[in-house]
């Protein structure tokens, strides 16, 4: 016996293999083709075998009461579990190690295989086996849903070709989705008995309003249907948005209104103009139509545009991006990792009291609250110390690092460059604390990056009268005037409610939260809550921080 053919009796092939290696054999010996010594090969192989044996270990599932699984979510309370471990790092070494633990991208993995198999989701999805049928005749189905105070939750429109009524769009989660008996591309025939050939969707929209009871829908089913999947896509609004002042969507009633700051689920990105979402806080609700990315580029496109052409001039902003239109951001959830914090960022207007925050946060816990000591060119005043107020370095030296990329933030006053150096920042963070940062408004974009990960909060002043009387109270002394100790004058205040609108509506969408420092106690009680979530809970970020 060759030991060729003590090998292949050494292999325990699968039974269907086997058969279809035995069919080959037979093949082979009528003809020579190179294709069907390629199949040979292929079925012979170990890994094809090693595939074929885990498929059938997995079709065993349910069947098999020792392999059946006892939950299919096990990801999903994996997640939950983490979110009440998060809870408790700071308080219990065993939970610490525990949220490490979980946190293992081996440990993911097998969780959600585990789920896929539980849940059946290695089966191939195929599309439905074609009816036999005479050539002219047509499949009818006949849907009945129960009327109620929920929409139907799908959307129709006349066909541009054949002018036939047709579904349009089903909503995730809504009466039709939950029956599984309409879908995208089934033509209208009748509506409670009311043929709509010729009519409007307008037509047929009053129809259903009129119903009462059980509507009957009598369908010619499309051609081509599959089941929806729901995407896991989730973004942070960067707008405001209301459906009822939308003279372009398709349906109003389906419409799902959002403010800026609000986290979506995007169910479903199938139409290019129109998603659908539902809020991440309302997981079991309908969900409903809102703009696409590219729908709303556009119109935030036309109305600059339009601005552009009213104003008679194109206006160029130095410290605003034409480029960077906002509409959505995907995000995930940002767990908390042990003894690594992430940076907290102050912005806000010039003497509005960031820093003053950020130095009660400091005297609070100096171990723990730290913030980068600045570099600048100017020369050192009576009373300073080199390191403590300032780093004082030559111009020739700091222009040099700010051109090699090594501030995070920079800028000029006076004739003298001032800068925070990322060398810094990284330091604190290494060392186990929290690193706390008030810059100008203009080093956001410079800051927001997957390697700093920070954590912005726009400190906002009160209505004018409220911000005068506030710090008039508290005898608050005025930033603008370095040699002259006094109050702030009424323009400055002015000043700073405008410079933080103007905050507010060029980079308020990057911000994580917002603090009104109207009175400081109440805004520094805030500001120590806030600090405490982000040290300890898992908070929506940029997905590509995660990932």
């Amino acid at each position: 016996m060759t030991a060729e053919v003590m090998a292949a009796n050494d292999t325990h092939w699968d039974p269907a293999l086997s058969k279809l290696i035995a069919s080959l054999k037979e093949a082979e010996s009528l003809s020579n083709d190179q294709e069907i010594d390629f199949l040979q090969t292929l079925l012979e192989s170990k890994e094809l075998n090693a595939l074929v044996n885990v498929h059938s270990k997995v079709a065993k599932v349910g069947k098999d009461d020792r392999l059946a699984p006892i939950l299919s979510t096990s990801g999903m309370i994996m997640c939950e579990v983490l979110e009440q471990l998060s809870q408790q790092c700071h308080l219990n070494e065993d939970c610490r190690e525990a949220f490490h633990l979980l946190q293992k991208p081996h440990l993911h993995s097998l969780l959600y295989a585990h789920d896929a198999i539980a849940q059946k989701d290695f089966y191939p999805h195929l599309p439905d086996l074609p009816i036999e049928m005479d050539e002219d005749e047509e499949t009818i189905k006949i849907v009945q849903l129960v009327k109620s105070n929920e929409p139907l939750g799908a959307t129709i429109k006349t066909d541009e070709e054949s002018g036939k009524i047709i579904i349009a769009r089903i909503m995730h989660g809504g009466a039709a989705d939950r029956s599984g008996l309409i879908h995208v591309g089934d033509e209208v025939i009748e509506v409670n008995g009311i043929n709509v050939e010729g009519k409007t969707p307008g037509d047929v929209l009053s129809i259903l309003q009129n119903s009462e009871g059980t509507i009957t829908f009598k369908l010619v089913p499309s051609d081509g249907r599959g089941a929806q999947r729901e995407s896991k896509v989730r973004v942070r609004a960067h707008f405001d948005y209301n459906p009822e002042v939308d003279p372009y969507i398709p349906c109003k009633e389906a419409g799902l209104a959002f403010q800026r700051g609000d986290i979506l689920h995007i169910v479903s990105q199938d139409d290019s103009y129109w998603w659908q979402a539902r809020r991440e806080s309302e997981r079991t609700a309908r969900a409903g139509l809102i703009p696409s990315r590219a729908l709303q580029e556009r119109r935030i496109i036309h109305e600059r545009t339009q601005r552009e052409i009213g104003d008679g001039e194109s206006k160029k902003n130095d410290d605003f991006d034409r480029e960077l239109i906002a509409t959505y951001e995907e995000v995930a959830k940002l767990y908390p990792r042990p003894g690594i914090y992430r940076p907290v960022v102050l912005i806000g207007a010039p003497g509005v009291g960031r820093n003053e925050l950020r130095r009660r946060l400091i005297a609070r816990d100096p171990e723990k609250y730290r913030s980068p000591v600045p570099y600048t060119t100017r020369p050192m005043r009576t009373g300073e110390v080199a390191g403590r107020e300032y780093i004082f370095v030559s111009r020739e030296k700091m222009e040099a690092d700010i051109e090699a990329g090594k501030f995070i933030e920079h800028g000029e006053y006076k004739g003298h460059l001032y800068g925070t150096s990322a060398e810094s920042v990284k330091s604190i963070v290494n060392a186990g604390c929290v690193c706390l940062l008030s810059p100008h408004y203009q080093a956001i974009k410079a800051l927001r990056t997957v390697q700093l990960k920070p954590f912005l909060i726009h400190i906002k002043p009160p209505e004018f009268d409220e911000l005068k009387k506030t710090r008039t109270d508290s005898r608050a002394k005025s930033t603008f005037d370095e040699s002259n100790a006094r109050g702030f004058t009424d323009e400055e205040f002015t000043d700073m409610i405008k410079s933080s609108v103007r905050i507010d509506f060029l980079y308020g969408h990057f911000f994580d939260e917002e603090i009104l420092n109207a009175d400081l106690v109440t805004a520094f009680e805030k500001l120590v809550n806030i600090v405490q979530r982000v040290e300890t809970e898992p908070l929506w970020a940029p997905s590509s921080w995660v990932q």
